[in-house]
């Protein structure tokens, strides 16, 4: 496992190790020795995963104060564009974008911590996205912005699939967070 920091402080590009046979592959996705080391959450409160049509684009979800998490984030199955933006707004890179695509081949993943808005485009006909969260989902706590409301040009989609609630998210220069008033 290879820990690769990013432009951001607090996401990190994860190399794991794949191994593969005559019976398939095998990745370790979370080794908690290397996550300590890098001083990254390891104590997930919850798993969940998706699966995604191709042009789905799921996004940009955070949870906010107390609420908000650390993710663990990489694909199964597929192929996704997988995009954070920082939204903490006294830090350097706020409303810069990260990106990088996750797929079960190159067996990447994505450690996302509190303060960025996270979102991926599904690119294969089909991709499963795992998420490990460090708090649990909390419905009064979720929230979003705008897909195209920042710099990403998503691989050029312009219309992607979405749903009603990531469509009706505010932009990032419209979104004011509760704890800011």
């Amino acid at each position: 496992m290879k820990i690769k920091r990013t432009k951001h402080d607090g996401v990190f590009e994860i190399k794991n190790r794949k191994l593969k046979d005559h019976r398939g592959d095998f990745v370790k996705t979370f080794h908690q020795a290397c996550f300590l080391e890098m001083g990254l959450e390891t104590d997930f409160r919850e798993n969940f995963y998706s699966i995604s049509s191709q042009g789905v684009l799921r996004g940009m979800h955070f949870q906010l104060t107390p609420h908000d998490h650390a993710k663990l984030v990489y694909v199964t199955n597929g192929i996704v564009l997988d995009v954070v933006v920082d939204i903490r707004k006294e830090s350097n890179t706020f409303g810069e974008y990260y990106s990088t695509k996750l797929s079960s081949e190159n067996a990447k993943s994505l450690y996302i911590a509190k303060g960025f808005a996270h979102g991926f485009l599904t690119l294969s006909k089909s991709a499963t996205v795992v998420y490990l969260t460090s708090t649990l989902y909390s419905a009064e706590h979720d929230a979003g912005i705008l897909w195209n409301s920042f710099s990403c040009e998503w691989g050029g989609i312009v219309n992607p699939i979405l749903s009603e609630r990531d469509s009706n998210f505010p932009t990032l220069s419209a979104f004011i967070n509760p704890q800011d008033i």
